[in-house]
């Protein structure tokens, strides 16, 4: 079956990085488009970033731009997000997604078939 399982998340102060990754398994991992998303507590799921098939598109929510970079690796079956700047408002669960692209839909939780348990990121002091 498939399996995407993330880990990275951790506490983190004001500033600093994280790296999150994302192992998938189960799947044809160069077929599908990869995605970010996050929830805070009592907040709804959001699109944070989507990579495309090769690695060569990217899309990023307006609030990480800047700050966030995704990346993958087909040959290991891999995503990862590179977090930099921390916000306390970046302080959520983060979950890998895979599903197929789409360049219009990326944003959508809809969008993606498979989703990880997600890991936990808190930034603060």
């Amino acid at each position: 079956q498939v399996q995407l399982i993330e880990t990275g998340g951790g506490l983190v102060q004001p500033g600093g990085s994280l790296r999150l990754s994302c192992a998938a398994s189960g799947l044809s991992f160069s077929t599908y488009m990869m995605g970010w998303f996050r929830q805070a507590p009592g907040k709804e799921r959001e699109f944070v970033a989507a990579i495309g098939r090769s690695g060569l598109l990217t899309y990023y929510a307006d609030s990480v731009k800047g700050r966030f970079t995704i990346s993958r690796d087909n040959a290991k079956n891999a995503v990862y997000l590179q977090m930099n700047s921390l916000k306390p408002e970046d302080t959520a669960v983060y979950y890998c997604a895979a599903g197929p692209y789409d360049r219009t839909s990326y944003r959508s939780t809809g969008q993606y078939y498979y989703w990880g348990q997600g890991t936990e990121v808190t930034v603060s002091s």
